[in-house]
């Protein structure tokens, strides 16, 4: 990058100045990962601190029947298939119940695009949820399965919200954006809803009080343009409604697991490789330096393995997700060696680990408790980037 156009892009950081479209593409161009590492930690440290959030979560993942069958998942089944699978509402609880003795804050539900379950499923299930662990946050569909169910149900995606949060839902999943721009979108995504009803079913859920996260699935045929695209369509929709809590990068995975059935179900890896540790931290520090109004980044630590994680902390990300449990949506697709799970004292060691203070949150951002940070009298013991 040109020394004056990086000293450009540092001063008008540094002044709060709103990047361009222009200047998140020339952000990617940049081949200098420290200088741009550096200047996205600065933006997080003044958002943030030196703290690092998380939760204590577990994700449910009710069914992997799927009417959908997006070029990228390695997740869904059709209906018949070996392994597809729709639990019953009482084997939901029972997961979840299995975690109330380490102080679970907050179940995280995604599933298929069920063709033949009725809408009630999902409300019961909610209902369900809640009135075993009232005291545990329900984050549950992703635009896209509010969509689906108003196909299957007949009501509108506000009737639909209002039942749903009658039943306890407290926000969205920021599933289903993947990259916006139909360019991509045509080839990767297999289902009707696009940036017009991912974008609807949002602002819906923001006007009836709703906070939710955002996502962008990177790593696959998008070019970078089409990464600063999504995050400024995200940007422009987050001044209207200030909704947007937290947004979540999540690297594209290639199937090394499917094959043990006979069939590669992610149609992308033929023609694609896999984001490497290097562009995961350049496209967190991008998206930290251009989406200027969501107050958090969330590293999934599931997507981009421990120490990639540790590493994005200190290029603009504030947030390691939880304990998780079990992903299977990630989880059906690689085998490179992230875990199921990781506890409460596996998260602070990490976070520590990286050299900063742990904080716990509740859905909603809440402060639950903060605990100690690094000890700063070790010489050993290491400590963010300086800014």
């Amino acid at each position: 990058m040109d020394a004056g156009l990086k000293r450009e892009l540092e001063e008008k950081v540094r002044a709060g100045e709103r990047l361009t479209r222009e200047d998140g593409i020339a952000l990617y161009a940049s081949d200098d990962l420290a200088w741009l590492g550096g200047l996205a930690h600065e933006v997080r440290t003044r958002k943030n601190g030196e703290v690092v959030h998380f939760n204590v979560n577990r994700h449910l993942n009710m069914t992997n029947v799927c009417t959908a069958s997006c070029a990228y998942c390695s997740f869904q089944r059709k209906p018949g298939e070996k392994d597809a699978y729709t639990m019953r509402i009482e084997e939901a609880v029972r997961l979840a119940k299995a975690m109330e003795n380490e102080n679970l804050t907050e179940l995280h539900i995604v599933n298929g695009l069920h063709p033949t379950l009725p809408w009630r499923y999902y409300p019961r299930s909610l209902s369900a949820l809640k009135e075993a662990l009232p005291d545990v946050a329900l984050k549950a569909f992703t635009a896209t399965e509010i969509h689906h169910f108003e196909t299957i149900s007949g009501l509108s995606a506000s009737e639909i919200l209002d039942e749903l949060i009658e039943a306890g839902l407290e926000s969205l999943t920021g599933g289903g954006a993947e990259i916006f721009d139909w360019e991509v979108r045509q080839h990767i995504v297999d289902h009707r809803t696009h940036w017009e009803d991912w974008s609807r079913i949002h602002r819906l859920a923001h006007e009836k009080g709703l906070k939710t996260p955002a996502t962008m699935l990177y790593g696959h045929i998008e070019e970078h343009r089409h990464r600063v695209d999504h995050v400024l369509r995200l940007r422009e929709m987050q001044d209207e409604t200030g909704g947007f809590q937290v947004f979540i990068p999540l690297r594209y995975q290639h199937d090394f697991v499917d094959m043990k059935d006979g069939k590669v179900r992610n149609k992308l890896q033929a023609r694609t490789t896999m984001a490497t540790g290097a562009e995961a931290l350049k496209t967190f520090a991008v998206s930290r330096l251009l989406f200027d109004n969501v107050p958090h980044v969330k590293v999934f630590w599931v997507m981009h393995g421990v120490q990639t994680a540790q590493l994005a902390l200190q290029h603009g990300a504030d947030d390691m997700d939880g304990s998780v449990v079990e992903y299977k949506i990630t989880h059906d697709a690689d085998d490179f060696g992230t875990p199921n799970k990781l506890g409460r004292d596996d998260l602070l060691d990490l976070i520590r680990d990286a050299g900063f203070r742990p904080v716990e949150r509740n859905t909603r951002y809440e402060i639950l408790r903060e605990y100690p940070g690094p000890d700063a009298d070790l010489r050993e013991s290491p400590q963010p980037m300086r800014v």
